[in-house]
């Protein structure tokens, strides 16, 4: 019985060794960045906000859309924090269908903060037949859905290469190191001076790289500092409370041990 056990045990662990090893061959290791929206304390960079929503607006939005962003949220604190005016004058770039009016008949009309982020295709199908047949995912809650999170879209981002010899790709398929397969349909989006930032940054493919996945962070978590700010007070409630019943108790049982 010990020797069955002992021969299990073995090909147990040779087994999670292979793996592991053609897991680790198989994917690179991603990029990282310091983020500073990471960590208990964590914030985002509010220029960098404002940045990677101008890549996302005139890079990502032609293909990407983020349907769970109302263009109120451009201006609302712990986000890119536009001014009223700024986010206003974003959303009346777009118009958007309404209606029906009086008449029973839908119409069209500028964009208001109330709306959503107006999406780049009608619908779905519209969307696959201009990407030859591959639906662009929406950016919304992206950096959450993706393991790896920002980390992974920062490196797939920068992770476009040519492939190696024993590689055939498609047409309209690239290779890119940090894509789940190695393959993906999007072509390299970013490329240096792409984008005129309007604070003067050097617009280099890392900046960009970096700038809009900060922008994808905060859409998919807009209220993480506010989270981080209630977590904090209430860690310190917490250890006020343990206090306060620590010198209660102790005051008790002294007494108790008096009497006795």
């Amino acid at each position: 019985m010990k020797k069955i056990f002992k021969l299990l045990l073995i090909f147990v662990t040779f087994l999670s060794f292979y793996n592991q090893n053609a897991f680790s061959e198989d994917n690179k290791q991603l990029l990282k960045q310091d983020w500073t929206f990471k960590g208990f304390f964590g914030k985002f960079d509010r220029a960098s906000l404002q940045r990677g929503y101008q890549v996302y607006s005139e890079v990502c939005s032609s293909c990407h859309s983020m349907q769970y962003l109302s263009y109120r949220n451009l201006a609302e604190t712990g986000g890119p924090e536009f001014s009223k005016e700024q986010a206003k004058a974003i959303a009346s770039q777009f118009e958007v269908k309404d209606g029906p009016n009086e008449d029973g008949e839908m119409f069209t009309r500028t964009a208001k903060l109330s709306d959503r982020f107006v999406s780049p295709y009608a619908n779905e199908k519209e969307a696959q037949a201009s990407n030859g047949g591959a639906y662009p995912p929406d950016m919304s809650v992206l950096v959450k859905a993706r393991k790896g999170g920002a980390d992974y879209i920062y490196s797939v981002l920068l992770g476009y290469e040519d492939p190696p010899k024993d590689i055939q790709l498609d047409d309209g398929v690239y290779y890119n190191a940090y894509m789940y397969g190695k393959k993906i349909k999007m072509a390299n989006p970013l490329s240096e001076g792409l984008v005129q930032y309007k604070d003067g940054t050097e617009a280099s493919v890392e900046q960009m790289a970096k700038d809009v996945t900060t922008f994808l962070s905060w859409a998919a978590e807009p209220h993480l500092e506010s989270r981080h700010k209630i977590g904090f007070r209430s860690i310190i409630y917490l250890i006020i409370i343990t206090f306060l019943v620590y010198f209660v108790m102790k005051k008790i049982w002294s007494r108790v041990e008096t009497e006795v």
